[in-house]
């Protein structure tokens, strides 16, 4: 991978840290670079995302879809600094797979009887 044609990311956390700054080939999907920040993913980082699918990343104020590239993406640099670093915006959303029994919301009556 040629330095002049790949493109400098960093990511950045909710909680304002940083991922990076690495290369990446404008060929990398964006499943490809979920992967690799959740191999990087601080520890101890209670808001941990488990899987890729926890994590969106936002470019330009747009949500990056998993199957695209980053050229697809137009992930580039702007204006005159084609070597700059682009930053992207990393949102844990956790997805739920089994709701948290609600002890308020139990098919049983509650009547009372006088």
């Amino acid at each position: 991978m040629a330095v002049a044609e790949s493109v400098e990311l960093k990511f950045r956390l909710y909680d304002g840290t940083d991922i990076g700054p690495n290369r990446y080939a404008p060929a990398t999907t964006v499943a490809s670079l979920k992967e690799r920040l959740l191999a990087q993913w601080p520890a101890g980082n209670e808001n941990a995302p488990r899987t890729i699918n926890d994590m969106k990343l936002i470019n330009a104020g747009k949500i990056l879809e998993n199957n695209k590239t980053l050229a697809d993406s137009r992930v580039v640099p702007i204006g005159e600094c084609p070597d700059s670093v682009i930053t992207m915006l990393v949102v844990v959303q956790h997805t739920l797979t089994e709701r948290p029994a609600d002890p308020h919301n139990e098919s049983r009556c509650r009547c009372t009887i006088l």
